[in-house]
Order: structure tokens, then C-alpha cells, then sequence
């Protein structure tokens, strides 16, 4: 294992670390809102963890809100009992990029566990796919991402499944508009390509599983590794 790699999975390893510490202290509960709750852990983040930068947007959604994509900017929800919610924080770590994303569900409702348990068990399923490719474009890891949620019984809520990640900032396309850096279904380029100095890129992939009919969603995203 390179040292990159080796700070990657460092990175990801503090951001899980952080997220077990919002859990542990109890503070993923009902009556507070998605804002509140998302302040709290920039709050952990930053006192505990040392983290004064994060490269994304910093997402708590809640209850219906867990339906909406990542562009989307949703009105801040009050968490509900029973309700169902996930975090999708982007923490920088020595420099080093993390992005994490986990589903929660307070209470024991089966269709609310179902998806939450469902759309882990596909992102594991899905990385042990990708590292069995020898030649994939972004447009067909999509496509395979999709398939995937519909084979689950849901729907795929996001515009990408993923995309690079790295050293702060992460490395850019030469034109702004090109999404070969994403996983995306115009993105027709071989995403297993090395960079342009040489190196290995690596990647997120990111699940949104989205159930319309019982107005739930789940999301699961960390980096794809060979385990």
C-alpha cells in the first residue's frame, strides 16, 4: 500500500472516528433541527478532531428531506421520533480529503431499517464489483450504481455515484464543464485511468436509495478499497 492510499484510508478512518463520537454522546436524537444537529458536529469536528476545513457541503437530512439530492438545498426539518436521517460531511485531515456518508434511524420501523441496512450491504456489493474492472467509464459505473438500487427495490436519488478525492483541493478537470472526474452517465472517459503525473486516482462511491412511495431515503458513501 502507497502512502497516499495509506492517508486516504488515515482520513477516513479520523472522519469515521467522528461520526462514532456524534453517536456515542447521544446527540443524534428527535426535537433538535437538521441544522442544529449538523453544527454540533462541525462543533466535535473542530474541538475534538482538530478539523477546521471541509471541502463540501456539510449535510444532516431528515424525513422527507432524505429524498433530496445533494444539490439541493431543502428547508431545515425538526428531527422527529421514529424518524430516519443521514450525515454527509466532507472533514479535511492534514490536508488529506475525507468524505463519509451514513444513514441513522431512530426507532425500530422495518421499512426504515430495511433501507437503511439495504443501501450498505449494495455499497459493499458495489465495491467489491468495481475492483473486479479492468476498464470502466463513469456513465457505466452509473448505470451500475442505478442498476443496483433498482435490484435493491428503490430508486437512485442522485444526479453522480460518485467521484475523486485526495489531497486538498482535489485534482480538477482542465475544463470546468468536463465530468471525467465524476461518475457520472455523460462521463464516457475510463475512470481507472492514472492522473496526469502518473498516480492512481481515488474514488468515492456514493448510494442514495430512494423509496417514493413511503417518502424515505438512505445514503452510504465512503472510498472504494480493495478489502
Amino acid at each position: 500500500m502507497n502512502s497516499v492510499t495509506q492517508k486516504m484510508m488515515l482520513a477516513e478512518q479520523k472522519a469515521k472516528a467522528l461520526f462514532n463520537t456524534v453517536e456515542e454522546r447521544g446527540l443524534i436524537v428527535s426535537g433538535k433541527s437538521e441544522k442544529e444537529l449538523a453544527d454540533e458536529i462541525v462543533q466535535i469536528a473542530k474541538e475534538d478532531f482538530g478539523i477546521e476545513n471541509h471541502w463540501g457541503k456539510k449535510i444532516v437530512r431528515t424525513g422527507i428531506n432524505t429524498l433530496q439530492p445533494y444539490v439541493s438545498n431543502p428547508p431545515d426539518l425538526i428531527i422527529q421520533d421514529d424518524d430516519i436521517l443521514f450525515f454527509d460531511f466532507h472533514p479535511v485531515f492534514e490536508g488529506w480529503e475525507a468524505d463519509l456518508g451514513r444513514t441513522y434511524v431512530l426507532g425500530n420501523d422495518p421499512l426504515k431499517q430495511k433501507i437503511k441496512k439495504d443501501v450498505e450491504a449494495a455499497w459493499y456489493e458495489g465495491n467489491g464489483w468495481y475492483f473486479k474492472q479492468n476498464k470502466l467509464t463513469g456513465a457505466d459505473f452509473f448505470n451500475y450504481a442505478n442498476d443496483l438500487a433498482k435490484s435493491y427495490g428503490y430508486e437512485f436519488g442522485n444526479a453522480i455515484a460518485g467521484h475523486i478525492i485526495g489531497s486538498h483541493p482535489h485534482e480538477q478537470p482542465d475544463d470546468p464543464n468536463d465530468l471525467c472526474l465524476d461518475v457520472h452517465p455523460d462521463n464516457h472517459t475510463d475512470i481507472l485511468q492514472l492522473d496526469k503525473d502518473g498516480n492512481k486516482r481515488h474514488w468515492i462511491l456514493e448510494l442514495h436509495f430512494v423509496d417514493r412511495v413511503n417518502n424515505i431515503g438512505a445514503f452510504f458513501e465512503q472510498l472504494l478499497m480493495a478489502r
